[in-house]
């Protein structure tokens, strides 16, 4: 009896925030059919690194612009339509936020605290990753100098 090998679909992706008044805040978007809260991500384009990839998926799906830190937080995996996806997942520090981008009129976004974005969003992998996120930035928002890469 032979196994079947589901194949796993390579995705970007990010976390984007601020700080804001010396709080960190996350921004979510909404998915297409608007019934969750996720982060901007999609399919790895060839030629692209995983970070710049990420990048034009938040400029694309949130208007965003600003600097990926290529150094990936982690990685959670979700299923759609019967597939598998794996998500890398980066750091997007926001530096200049849109009101006219690809996808304005299939999505809503939000800035929210930190907490408030782990209790709307569902994929408990992807809560962890905020969770550990929250830790780091909460500790070393000040201190810390990331490596960065643009592509805008």
């Amino acid at each position: 009896m032979s196994q079947k090998v589901s194949k796993i679909f390579q995705q970007s992706g990010v976390i984007p925030y601020r700080c804001q008044n010396g709080n960190v805040e996350v921004l979510l978007i909404t998915s297409r059919d608007r019934n969750n809260w996720v982060i901007p991500k999609g399919g790895i384009c060839k030629g692209m690194s995983p970070p710049a990839s990420a990048a034009k998926e938040a400029w694309e799906e949130a208007g965003i612009i600003g600097q990926v830190d290529v150094n990936k937080v982690g990685t959670y995996r979700y299923r759609k339509r019967g597939k598998i996806y794996r998500v890398q997942m980066y750091l997007l520090l926001v530096e200049m936020l849109s009101e006219d981008y690809p996808e304005v009129g299939q999505r809503q976004r939000e800035w929210l605290d930190v907490a408030s974005a782990i209790q709307l969003v569902k994929q408990n992998s992807l809560k962890r990753i905020l969770k550990q996120f929250f830790q780091v930035k909460s500790a070393s928002f000040q201190s810390s100098i990331p490596t960065h890469i643009s592509i805008f």
